[in-house]
């Protein structure tokens, strides 16, 4: 099966051909026909796309809203321009999958696209203000430029972590904020945790039920999961991505009390120091400089900036105590797993992380670990190391298209 994957932001569209069926689930062998990246949708849009097989292609065009775009992707992708041989037209594409952020306690799995299901989806806007109901548009243009009649599948953020226990999932708050407004840990990311877990024990060659792991999401954005028989128990996003790891532009973990008390200080409103918490903090807040890592990188190595050296320790050093405290709470584990940019990427962040851990068995390799990066997954840690580090590229799209076939024939989900 075709399956168009769609990841709709609020002006921008990130999506996917991929080209996947049951039988080449379990086998690993799925094919990417086309990738692109829409930006700045409602004017003069900037627009990369990328046939496999052939150079990238960057242009502009007038795209007034989500559907323009969806309208957009799918004449280019029938088009001879394109040169993908599989998809001569829209009848050759089967169904359409989307990412979407939060499905709150509802969803926990993926789910085939109903009338229904968007009620839920748009139920759960409370919860993802700023995701949902980007969500929301592109599933109602998908629907629009394709037709009503193809199938659509939702994949959810948050569904993987709707295993975590009560002890985990609840915050210390009066017990009736949870049954009145359902504010509890969601954690997000949970497909990218999902796929990399898979990958882990495919690479190992054990069973679900064996694996055992802590897996580190390091991008833009950052969250930690800890999975002890192939199911999540616990994660660092709470209620909002605002929670847990220091990441480009978010604080992650604060005391509460800072809102009030910068909001005095400052004469900002909660909303105002809700904003500053995500998108001036993290590395940009500390360093001043960049929330992009590279670039944190370059400037402690070549100018010594001191800042910089702190941002990018703070941030390891908040992912260490996320390992232990995992650790703790698993009872140990077999690996630590690094994944998105910068856990793919940055064979100096992973090492920082993984520095002081020998006495829990984790004793990195170090040509190894220089040798992961730009998609290259695999060990990095020394053969027989108690606890082992891998890295392991994320895929998201794929899982969710698999999913989309999955949702579309009836085959049960496993997580």
């Amino acid at each position: 099966m075709n399956i168009l994957v769609l990841n709709c932001g609020s002006s921008s569209i990130r999506f996917q051909l991929i080209e996947t069926d049951v039988e080449q689930i379990a086998g690993n062998t799925d094919r990417r026909l086309a990738r692109g990246h829409l930006e700045r949708i409602g004017g003069e849009a900037v627009v990369t796309l990328h046939a496999n097989g052939r150079e990238p292609e960057r242009l502009t065009a007038q795209l007034r809203d989500v559907r323009a775009a969806v309208e957009f992707i799918i004449r280019w992708a029938c088009s001879e321009a394109s040169g993908i041989s599989e998809v001569q037209s829209v009848a050759d594409i089967h169904a359409v999958g989307h990412r979407v952020v939060h499905g709150g306690e509802r969803f926990t799995h993926s789910v085939l696209i109903t009338d229904d299901v968007l009620r839920g989806i748009k139920d759960c806007i409370d919860l993802a203000p700023l995701h949902n109901p980007a969500n929301i548009k592109g599933i109602v243009a998908a629907r629009e430029v394709l037709g009503a009649g193809l199938p659509q599948a939702a994949v959810f953020d948050t569904a993987f972590h709707q295993s975590l226990p009560e002890r985990a999932f609840l915050y210390a708050l009066p017990y009736q904020f949870y049954r009145r407004h359902r504010i509890r840990r969601y954690g997000f990311h949970g497909t990218s945790h999902r796929y990399v877990a898979y990958r882990y024990r495919q690479l190992r060659g054990i069973s679900r039920e064996e694996t055992n792991v802590i897996t580190l999401h390091l991008g833009n954005g950052c969250s930690a999961a800890a999975i002890r028989g192939g199911d999540s128990v616990d994660t660092s996003m709470g209620l909002t991505p605002l929670e847990g790891l220091v990441m480009g532009t978010r604080s992650g973990d604060i005391d509460p009390a800072i809102v009030d008390f910068v909001s005095a200080k400052e004469g900002l409103s909660p909303q105002e120091v809700e904003t500053l918490l995500n998108k001036q903090s993290g590395l940009i807040g500390i360093s001043g400089l960049t929330n992009d890592m590279r670039e944190l990188l370059a400037e402690a190595r070549e100018n010594n900036d001191r800042r910089a050296r702190l941002a990018i320790e703070i941030f390891c050093y908040r992912a260490k105590k996320y390992i232990g405290s995992y650790l703790a709470a698993m009872g140990g584990a077999d690996a630590v797993v690094f994944t998105g940019g910068i856990g793919e990427n940055s064979p100096e962040v992973r090492a920082l992380i993984c520095d002081g851990l020998v006495w829990l068995g984790l004793e990195l390799d170090e040509a190894r670990n220089a040798a992961h990066t730009q998609g290259r997954e695999g060990l990095i840690s020394l053969e027989g190391s108690r606890l082992a580090a891998y890295v392991i590229p994320t895929d998201e799209e794929l899982l969710i298209a698999r999913d989309t076939v999955r949702s579309v024939r009836g085959i049960p989900q496993r997580f």
